[in-house]
């Protein structure tokens, strides 16, 4: 069985995305072509529209949620780490949310940033392009070339190819 489910009047709209059996999708999703969500992932838009973008990944664990107003918005060639949460919040091109981060409601996080590992960037934050986010709570401690972007975009290619193989060879025993 897949796991997207209709809520209520709202249905997930996923076009050529690898969803796990294990993950949930819910509600009023969107996600883009070769988009992933991994396994144990939960991506809940029962309160406002979730967006995911073309390329992007939502590892295993990780939850996307929102609050009435606070869409979330993945943008394309995104990373959202094992257990990180995204909740309400923004995400340009680009973007890596590390391992057990969490990004709050209205934060809006520049194209080719990275939130460090278990950082916590608070309700209402505004991170420039190309910065790098860490600690509790979450403050720019480095800003990065743009030429740093090509290990992200890269990173976001290797889960499409991973995503392609799970698509077409996991099997049940």
């Amino acid at each position: 069985m897949v796991p997207i489910y209709q809520l209520g009047a709202d249905s997930p709209t996923i076009n050529s995305v690898f969803v796990a059996p294990s993950a949930s999708v819910i509600g009023k999703v969107t996600a883009a072509a070769n988009s992933s969500i991994w396994f144990g992932a939960v991506l809940r838009g029962d309160a406002d529209q979730i967006t995911i973008g073309e390329g992007s990944n939502v590892q295993d664990n990780a939850v996307v949620h929102c609050d009435p107003g606070f869409p979330a918005i993945i943008g394309d060639h995104c990373t959202v780490g094992h257990s990180a949460i995204v909740h309400g919040c923004t995400l340009a091109r680009g973007v890596l949310v590390g391992m057990g981060a969490i990004v709050m409601n209205g934060a809006e996080i520049g194209e080719g940033s990275i939130i460090g590992a278990g950082a916590i960037v608070t309700e209402g934050t505004k991170v420039p392009p190309f910065s790098v986010v860490l600690g509790q709570p979450g403050r720019v401690k480095k800003t990065l070339e743009p030429s740093s972007m090509a290990d992200r975009l890269d990173q976001a290619e290797r889960y499409i190819e991973r995503a392609t193989l799970f698509a077409s060879d996991l099997t049940s025993e």
